[in-house]
C-alpha cells in the first residue's frame, strides 16, 4: 500500500469513527507530510494530530486508528532476538525470567522498550490456532501469562530496600508501576489489533476498535465511566436549555405599565397619552417537570436523563422529576443539591415506587401522573418527557397526555431510539408525536441540536 493510499484510508477511517475531518483538513495533513521526516513515526503522529484532531476527546480514537494504519512494526519484519546485557531471550526464556524482566521494565523503561517487550509477548502468548492456516490473537492470554498486577509487592520490596512503608517513596513507586502497567496493557492491545488487522484487513478491525467520541456516544450504550465523563458535558447544556426556554417564555410579553414615563411623555401631546411605556418584564427562571421512563429497556438512557435532571435543578426556579415503569413516583427527593448522582440512582432503584408488574406501561403511568401529580403542571411549566414510547401494547392514554400538554407552557418528548425504529413492535411513537413534539435524542450532539431548535 502506497503512502497516498494509506493517507486516504486513514482519513476515511477517522470519518467513519465519527471524527469530523473536512476535505481541507485532509489536504492540510497531506501538506504537513512534505515537511517532516517520514521515518520518524512520532513526528508523523504529531503532524496528523495537529491537522486533524479538534478536541481532546477525539484523541484516543485517533491514536487507535493511527496505530492500525501506521504500525510501529510489521509481523515478520523484525525477528524476536535474544536479549543482551541482562535481557532474556524473549522467544525461549522461562516464564519466571520473563516476569523478572517485566518487573524491571515496570520500574522504569522507555516506550520503545515496553512496546518491543509487548510485541514479543504477543508473539509468544497471544496466538491461538483456530484451524488449518487460521489463528486468533488475544490480549487476555498475554496478560494472564505475565500477570503484571501480581508484581507490585516484589517491586516495592526491591525499590524501598528497607525504607519505611507507606511514605512518599512507596506512593511514588506505586504510581509509577501502575502507570507503566497501563502502558504495557495498551501496548499489548495495540499489537494484538495490528496482527488482527494484518489477517483480516485494517478496515474491518478499525470499525470495531474505536468507540465513538463522547458527544456521539449512544445514550442506550453508555457505561458508568461514560456517565462520569458526560457530567462535564451536561452542565453547560442544562444552562443552554434553561436559557432557551426562558427566551420562549418571555417572547411577546411586556412588563407592567410604567405610569410615570407614560404621563411624562404625554406632556408633549397636551396631556393625551398617545405613547404608552412599559416596564421591562422581570427576569425569572421557568419551572420544569420531567417525566422519565426508568425501565430496564432504557436503563442507560435513564441514567443519563437523571444526570441531566440533576444538572437542570440548578438552572430552574422549580424542578420536579417523576420516574415510571408501570406506575409513577416523584423522584425529586433523590437529587438534592450536593448529592452524588451514582448514590442517588442506587437509592432511587431501592426506594422509589415505580414498579407494579415490571412491564413498561405508558398509559397507566400517564393516568397515575395526572391523578396524583396533575397540579405540578401549570401555565409557567415546561414539560419534558424522556422515553422510548414502547408500552407493551397497552392503551396509550392519548387523551390524558393531550390534557397535560395543553396545561403546560411548553412540552417536548425526547426519544433515545433511532427514528427508523419508531412504530416498530410495541412502539407508538407517532401516536404520541401527534400530541407532543417528539425528537430523536440518542447522544449529546442530538441533545444540543434539540436545544438549539427550540430557540
Amino acid at each position: 500500500m502506497s503512502l497516498v493510499e494509506r493517507h486516504v484510508g486513514f482519513v476515511h477511517a477517522l470519518r467513519e469513527a465519527g471524527l469530523p475531518v473536512s476535505l481541507a483538513e485532509g489536504l492540510d495533513a497531506a501538506r504537513a507530510l512534505r515537511v517532516i521526516d517520514l521515518t520518524e513515526r512520532e513526528s508523523l503522529r504529531a503532524a496528523y494530530a495537529a491537522t486533524l484532531v479538534k478536541k481532546p476527546s477525539f484523541r484516543p480514537g485517533f491514536d487507535v486508528l493511527f496505530d492500525l494504519w501506521f504500525p510501529a512494526s510489521t509481523s515478520g519484519l523484525y525477528a524476536v532476538r535474544p536479549g543482551i546485557e541482562g535481557t532474556p531471550d524473549l522467544a525461549n526464556a522461562p516464564l519466571p525470567e520473563l516476569r523478572e524482566h517485566l518487573a524491571r521494565l515496570l520500574t522504569g523503561s522507555t516506550d520503545a522498550e515496553l512496546r518491543a517487550f509487548a510485541r514479543a509477548m504477543v508473539e509468544r502468548f497471544g496466538r491461538q490456532e483456530a484451524g488449518p492456516g487460521r489463528q486468533n490473537w488475544f490480549s487476555y492470554s498475554v496478560l494472564r501469562a505475565l500477570s503484571p498486577e501480581t508484581l507490585m509487592a516484589g517491586i516495592l520490596r526491591e525499590v524501598l530496600a528497607g525504607q519505611e512503608r507507606g511514605g512518599l517513596a512507596e506512593k511514588t513507586a506505586r504510581r509509577r508501576v501502575t502507570a507503566n502497567t497501563g502502558r504495557l496493557e495498551e501496548a499489548v492491545a495495540t499489537d494484538v489489533r495490528r496482527r488482527i488487522a494484518e489477517d483480516s484487513g485494517i478496515e474491518r478491525i478499525a470499525r470495531s476498535a474505536v468507540r465513538p467520541p463522547l458527544e456521539q456516544l449512544d445514550f442506550l450504550r453508555v457505561t458508568k465511566a461514560d456517565l462520569a465523563r458526560l457530567r462535564r458535558e451536561v452542565h453547560p447544556l442544562a444552562r443552554r436549555l434553561a436559557a432557551r426556554l426562558t427566551i420562549k417564555h418571555r417572547r411577546g410579553r411586556r412588563g407592567r405599565l410604567d405610569f410615570r414615563r407614560t404621563m411624562r411623555a404625554s406632556l408633549q401631546t397636551g396631556g393625551v397619552p398617545l405613547t404608552t411605556h412599559f416596564k421591562p418584564p422581570r427576569p425569572h427562571k421557568p419551572e420544569l417537570v420531567i417525566l422519565c421512563d426508568t425501565s430496564d429497556s432504557v436503563s442507560s438512557f435513564a441514567h443519563f436523563t437523571l444526570l441531566l435532571t440533576y444538572a437542570l435543578r440548578e438552572q430552574f426556579t422549580k424542578v420536579r422529576a417523576f420516574g415510571f415503569v408501570d406506575r409513577v413516583d416523584e423522584i425529586t427527593r433523590f437529587f438534592v443539591p450536593g448529592a452524588d448522582v451514582v448514590e442517588a440512582m442506587t437509592r432511587l432503584a431501592n426506594e422509589a415506587d415505580m414498579v407494579r408488574f415490571g412491564r413498561t406501561n405508558y398509559g397507566h403511568s400517564l393516568e397515575g401522573f395526572a391523578e396524583r401529580y396533575g397540579d405540578a403542571i401549570g401555565p409557567k411549566t415546561s414539560l419534558l418527557i424522556l422515553g422510548d414510547a414502547r408500552s407493551n401494547y397497552q392503551p396509550p392514554a392519548l387523551d390524558v397526555l393531550r390534557a397535560l400538554t395543553a396545561r403546560a407552557r411548553h412540552a417536548y418528548w425526547l426519544n433515545p431510539e433511532p427514528k427508523a425504529q419508531w412504530d416498530t413492535g410495541d412502539s407508538i411513537a407517532t401516536d404520541y408525536g401527534a400530541v407532543i413534539p417528539m425528537y430523536e435524542c440518542r447522544n449529546v450532539v442530538q441533545l444540543t441540536a434539540f436545544i438549539e431548535s427550540i430557540a
